[in-house]
């Protein structure tokens, strides 16, 4: 690799609330437990729809992490947003007392931002008229509300953005921030995705296009990505952040640093709203021109976070646009699709799985495929099913893919 003079990007803290658990030990437990969160649905009554399975968060106390005015004007998907920052900020162990905060900014991605709340508003509208709607209806709807939501509880005045780019909205947010400080527009970003769509509206929409798992008798095994049973994905609920800062600043204040990032792009398939392109060309796109942004080449790569949704015609497609991109050191890459843990939290997924990605390339291991009984023969990478992988690799990359045709990759390297 040859990173010239470009500045330097690392990852400095991280922040999660998953349903396998809460900050960086916490979702690293979870992943080490080797077990499911998938549940059937307590959050509503879900007999009525095909699905009747989700990853809830088991354990969430935004009174944690704001004060009790915050946590009454912010929805469930802006305290998650705004809770996972707190908890990467401290991660980092970075106090912003006296920083230059001009500096200092926010990017997030989410696929449906406050959608959940704004659904359960509309009972109180039809029984009371406009009166009966909280006032912060208008103000947590938007996914904006998420990054805008961190820089005012921080005070963060710096570069500022969410984006709703599907379920690459995490992966696209972390790239975008790298970017922002790897340029020299800030040194340092809070960056990642959050989500709370578990909403009887949003659930049976997705449920109603087939797109979701009916495993209903055997929650645990429903996310089974590469598996030639998956018959959908599982929705989950769920936020991380990360704290990317400028390599030479974050070694001159002897920051914790799990991994470095160096490389992200994204594309569209430009073919279908749900369906992936069948070639997988652009996803394959995506995976190089993330590479030449990096500077690396495949055969540096050792471990690839798949997408893997657990669906049947993404888990293939990934596989084919995998092979196309590392040709035959596809054989020779450890891949896994980590959602059989904690589902699908559609925008909030790739920052999640971006965090796990850090994490591993910092603790040496390689979380596992669950659920992977029986592979497709289509998926016939080495999907690390069983109980993970030792593993040191060099340079990581994490893919997302989302409605609309949206493929974003991140590339990571060891610190």
């Amino acid at each position: 690799m040859n990173f010239g003079n470009a500045r330097r990007v690392v990852v400095t803290g991280v922040g999660a609330v998953t349903p396998i658990g809460t900050a960086a030990d916490g979702l690293w437990s979870g992943l080490a437990s080797r077990r499911s969160a998938v549940r059937v649905v307590t959050r509503f009554d879900p007999a009525p729809f095909r699905s009747r399975i989700a990853a809830e968060i088991p354990d969430f106390r935004p009174q944690d992490h704001l004060d009790a005015k915050r946590m009454r004007r912010l929805d469930r998907f802006s305290q998650l947003a705004v809770s996972c920052a707190r908890l990467a900020l401290a991660d980092a162990e970075l106090r912003l007392e006296g920083e230059n905060r001009d500096r200092f900014g926010a990017m997030m991605g989410s696929a449906l931002g406050g959608v959940a709340f704004a659904e359960a508003q509309v009972p109180k509208y039809l029984a009371e008229g406009p009166r009966g709607l909280d006032a912060s209806l208008a103000l947590a709807v938007f996914p904006g509300a998420a990054s805008c939501n961190i820089a005012i509880e921080f005070g963060l005045t710096g570069p500022n953005a969410t984006n709703a780019m599907s379920c690459a909205s995490g992966t696209i947010a972390v790239g975008e921030a790298f970017h922002v400080v790897r340029d020299g527009r800030a040194d340092v970003m809070l960056a990642g995705g959050a989500e709370a769509p578990l909403a009887p509206l949003t659930f049976a929409a997705f449920s109603n296009i087939r797109a979701m798992s009916t495993r209903n008798d055997d929650p645990a095994t429903a996310s089974r990505p590469f598996d030639a049973e998956r018959d959908g994905f599982v929705m989950g609920e769920g936020a991380a952040v990360l704290v990317l800062e400028e390599r030479a600043r974050a070694v001159a204040r002897g920051a914790p640093i799990y991994a470095e990032v160096i490389g992200h792009a994204y594309t569209n398939d430009a073919y279908h709203m749900t369906a992936p392109r069948p070639d997988g060309r652009q996803a394959a796109r995506a995976m190089r021109l993330a590479l030449e942004d990096a500077a690396a080449t495949p055969a540096e790569v050792g471990y690839v976070n798949a997408h893997g949704s657990s669906t049947p015609l993404n888990d293939s497609t990934e596989t084919l646009a995998i092979k196309q991109v590392f040709g035959d050191h596809a054989y020779r890459l450890a891949v896994s699709g980590t959602k059989g843990y904690y589902g699908h939290a559609l925008g909030a997924s790739g920052a999640i799985e971006a965090a796990i990605c850090a994490l591993a390339l910092r603790r040496g291991w390689l979380p596992p495929t669950l659920n992977l009984q029986r592979p497709d023969p289509a998926c016939d990478l080495d999907c690390l099913p069983g109980d993970g992988r030792p593993a040191a690799p060099d340079v990581v990359v994490s893919n997302s893919f989302g409605f609309g045709g949206v493929n974003a990759t991140l590339v990571l390297r060891r610190a």
